[in-house]
């Protein structure tokens, strides 16, 4: 069994079991939450692992909904209650790379209000789009490269020199773990990541 099945079922079962003790906290019966709480979501695999079931209820009412992915299904159902839906978007064309960007030096990580931020933040490199991520600056880009690592290179470079910031973070945070799947896979962040911090820390020691 896959890693993605084994965590949607646990999420289908943890879901359930959450919704019972919600029942029992609240005194009430059913097995249902009350309106006004907005919308539960469970997902799992169809058996035989042709497609996945999403079923949502807000207390009221149930909808269920049937796609190729689990992404898919969530968002058939969300849209079922007249909700906006999330869906991840399709893989950038060939040639071009998506990736994140974060400044969050060692010892000075400033805040996403910080004025040192300004100037880029009213003219980002092209193809990046200006976020706070996780109360830190934070770039989202889609930019031109043949690998991830160029592009990375050289959106680093563009800010470095037109801003003076050093972006340190590709966002990546169980750098213990690794992946061999190409030059534009996890494993390709997680060695951008170890770059960035490196380019940054290495310096500090002298």
């Amino acid at each position: 069994m896959s890693e993605a099945v084994e965590a949607a079922e646990f999420a289908f079962e943890l879901g359930w079991k959450l919704r019972g003790l919600e029942t029992v906290l609240a005194g009430g019966g059913g097995g249902w939450r009350r309106g006004g709480t907005g919308i539960s979501v469970h997902v799992r695999r169809d058996e035989g692992g042709g497609s996945w079931t999403a079923v949502g209820d807000d207390g009221e009412r149930r909808e269920s909904r049937s796609a190729d992915t689990a992404d898919e299904a969530t968002a058939l159902v969300h849209e079922a209650f007249g909700l906006t839906a999330w869906r991840p978007l399709p893989p950038p064309p060939p040639g071009w790379q998506r990736f994140t960007l974060v400044h969050c030096p060692v010892g000075d990580c400033p805040d996403f209000a910080d004025a040192r931020y300004d100037r880029l933040k009213a003219r980002p490199p092209r193809g990046c789009a200006v976020e706070e991520i996780g109360g830190y600056f934070g770039l989202r880009c889609e930019r031109p490269g043949v690998r991830l690592l160029d592009a990375v290179a050289e959106t680093c470079r563009e800010v470095r020199g037109a801003y003076g910031l050093l972006m340190t973070d590709l966002g990546v945070e169980k750098l213990w773990e690794w992946s061999a799947d190409g030059t534009d896979g996890w494993g390709a962040e997680i060695v951008g990541q170890l770059l960035l911090m490196a380019a940054e820390r290495g310096p500090k020691l002298g």
